[in-house]
């Protein structure tokens, strides 16, 4: 956000230069604000509202376009909103410099008060195509007048993806769910969200207001002939085409087609409209089951089908909504993503419920199933499942019984939880029921958590990266049953003294700590880190000559993180990045005196 600064007085001066560090912004003389209006996104005038007020007045003009206005007196006590709150993006500003200034920010637009969404920044917040009635009196300011007075509202949703979440996540008193639109005659406002043609948004009852949010969900797939002249034109007749089968073109995500078609002028068309392009070959193509197979494709590009087997693999294996469609020199399907049945591998983090991520806790509160590793995770995590979820652990379980179960739950169109401890792609074994998702064409996605190594700094208070004495860290393990490349032995990673975070090694530690002495000193400082930030964490400091008996003595066995380096409790060495005198991206360094 491009920031402009004016200080009325003098007095003002300590609040703008903590206002221009933290902003990146620029001082501008008060005078040069309507000259600089059209050059800035944001004016943060520290002085008087009136002055304030008055300065601005000649050069208002849209809230949609106006940019964002904030007012600061000149003690820093008080930080006002004024202008473009939402769609400029002023009540955020205003939020994050009453942080920098340690006060409170004044605030006065309703929704925000109220807690209620904001309808006017929706769109943009989530990507959002806005559709509200041609009618001027259905604008957008009797729309939020209806929803911030909390006047009846339906909400309609008609697709999947974060900006539904959240309106289902935070849903307010007086607006009701429904499933066809037949069911909000009652109501005073209609939001639809949905990528399908509604026809109430041009025909809305006079005692109603109606919006209309298209979120980008559908998949074209498309055909096309070689090389055809009326390629400029091809884009508007499918939208057309769309409109006229009940489909907003706006909920286009991507297009999706064949390989062999990558060099088509129409590519290049779409792409002039900042168009997402995706290509097949013609054997992921024909490996797809369609509707409507042609003979006569299959004999020209090696598939029975283009333009639906392209909608289908572009969306993730999800559902036809339109089947092909014919036109002069083009076929065109469209799916919908599937968003129903889905696998998400979690990381628990290091132990702590507190230290899962917030996508993480998020999933675990809605998953049909939880499967998490027992041996591994505290149960405590999964307690925040909601009422009729099924919570297993797999500690007992083999590869195939875990597959099994999830892909029982994935068939019913459910959401799997797979809860992995720390971060699920460090020592995780989550490559082989990736293979079996992959086999199966199951749709999964990984959230990453916080590594128990990560922990272990965190406990230890130590940085493991120190200035010009080691700036590598080392995750590996020691060679138990499962051998270790020959290149990855111990003794060898050793040689680089980094600072080394060794898994799964408490029941070997004779070994560790034999191959690391031929390269590390007796004297390096190791930590034996048991169960961190569990509640019955123990951690043991001392040198590398007595890591084993460390780890003997006081009884260490699964999830102890050994710590070897230098780097364990050091304070010495200083970073560049603070430094007076050093110049980066966002601080001119100062000129050493005799320079």
């Amino acid at each position: 956000m491009r920031t402009a600064i004016i200080t009325i007085s003098e007095t003002g001066r300590h609040v703008a230069d903590i206002l221009k560090q933290e902003t990146q912004g620029q001082l501008i003389s008060r005078a040069d604000v309507g000259r600089c209006w059209p050059d800035y996104d944001a004016f943060v005038f520290i002085g008087a509202m009136g002055i304030c007020v008055r300065t601005i007045a000649p050069y208002v003009t849209d809230k949609h376009t106006d940019p964002a206005v904030v007012c600061i007196d000149s003690t820093g006590r008080h930080v006002i909103s004024v202008l473009s709150g939402h769609v400029g993006g002023a009540n955020e500003l205003t939020a994050r410099l009453a942080a920098a200034l340690g006060v409170e920010p004044i605030i006065t637009t309703q929704s925000d008060n109220q807690g209620l969404w904001a309808l006017d920044t929706l769109g943009s917040r989530f990507g959002w195509t806005v559709c509200t009635p041609a009618n001027p009196a259905d604008g957008m300011n009797d729309i939020i007048f209806n929803f911030v007075n909390c006047l009846p509202t339906a909400l309609l949703i008609e697709a999947h993806d974060a900006g539904t979440d959240y309106l289902l996540r935070t849903l307010p008193a007086h607006v009701r769910l429904i499933h066809d639109v037949s069911e909000a005659e009652d109501c005073c406002l209609l939001i639809i969200v949905s990528p399908f043609v509604h026809q109430i948004l041009h025909d809305t009852p006079p005692t109603m207001r109606v919006i209309q949010y298209v979120p980008r969900v559908l998949t074209v797939g498309f055909g096309l002939s070689h090389h055809p002249e009326d390629y400029r034109d091809i884009r508007n007749q499918i939208h057309d085409t769309l409109l006229a089968s009940g489909i907003r073109p706006e909920a286009i995500r991507e297009w999706c087609t064949i390989d062999v078609k990558a060099d088509e002028p129409f590519i290049s068309e779409l792409r002039s409209h900042q168009t997402e392009v995706r290509f097949f070959t013609a054997d992921e193509l024909s490996a797809v089951d369609v509707p409507t197979p042609s003979d006569i494709v299959a004999r020209h590009v090696g598939t029975p089908s283009v333009s639906e087997a392209s909608a289908i693999l572009g969306s993730d294996q999800g559902r036809l909504i339109l089947n092909k469609v014919k036109g002069k020199n083009w076929t065109v399907a469209v799916a919908g993503h599937r968003h129903a049945s889905h696998i998400e591998i979690v990381g628990a983090g290091p132990g702590d419920p507190d230290l899962i991520s917030v996508r993480g806790r998020r999933m675990l509160e809605h998953a049909d199933l939880i499967l998490y590793a027992g041996s591994l995770v505290p149960r405590e995590l999964t307690d925040c499942h909601k009422p009729g979820a099924v919570v297993r652990s797999s500690a007992s379980m083999a590869l195939e019984e875990q597959c099994q179960l999830m892909k029982e739950f994935y068939e019913k169109g459910k959401l799997i939880v797979r809860l992995h401890t720390g971060d699920p792609c460090i020592f995780g074994a989550i490559q082989e029921q990736m293979a079996f998702f992959d086999r199966e064409g199951m749709h999964y996605h990984i959230t990453p958590g916080i590594s128990s190594f990560l922990a272990a700094a965190a406990e230890l208070r130590s940085q493991f990266t120190i200035p010009e004495r080691t700036q590598t860290i080392i995750l590996t393990r020691g060679e138990g049953r499962t051998p270790m490349p020959e290149r990855e032995k111990l003794h060898l990673l050793a040689r680089s003294q980094s600072t080394m975070c060794i898994f799964l090694s408490a029941a070997i530690v004779d070994d560790v700590q034999r191959e690391l002495l031929t390269e590390y000193p007796e004297s390096t400082p190791v930590a034996a880190c048991y169960h961190l930030t569990w509640p019955d964490q123990r951690i043991f400091r001392g040198q590398l000559k007595d890591l084993a008996d460390i780890v003997h003595r006081n009884n260490l066995t699964l999830t102890t993180m050994l710590v070897v380096g230098e780097a364990i409790d050091n304070r010495h060495g200083l970073s560049e990045l603070y430094n007076r005198h050093f110049t980066h991206l966002f601080r001119q360094g100062e000129t050493e005196k005799g320079n």
